[in-house]
């Protein structure tokens, strides 16, 4: 249940954030409700690749890469929802960031760990 909870949480940030960027679009909020249930499973399958394979250059960079493989995976889910579109790499590292920091501040408020 805390699972579906979190997902809706994500998609109505996403809804959000999408509607103060207008480099960001979303369709409805059931694109949005997918979009947030493929974000967790790339970052549960793809990230930790990434990351792995990155690593040199997240050392080299003091962490900093990490910013770039939030980006790399909003852009792949941007390819795999149809009607989720992100203009250009850099909106997806914004995006990501933004999206990020308001997960924290939300579920720190309702009490939920992420």
């Amino acid at each position: 249940m805390k699972l579906l909870f979190k997902i809706f949480i994500t998609a109505g940030l996403v809804m959000l954030i999408s509607s103060l960027m207008s480099t960001v679009e979303v369709d409805n909020f059931t694109t949005a409700v997918i979009v947030a249930a493929v974000l967790g499973l790339l970052n549960i399958f793809v990230k930790p690749i990434l990351t792995i394979l990155t690593l040199p250059a997240t050392i080299l960079t003091l962490g900093l890469f990490l910013f770039v493989v939030n980006g790399i995976i909003i852009m792949l889910c941007s390819e795999l929802v149809g009607g989720f579109k992100i203009n250009s790499f850099w909106t997806a590292i914004l995006f990501s960031v933004i999206l990020s920091i308001c997960q924290s501040i939300v579920f720190n408020i309702i009490g939920e760990d992420n």
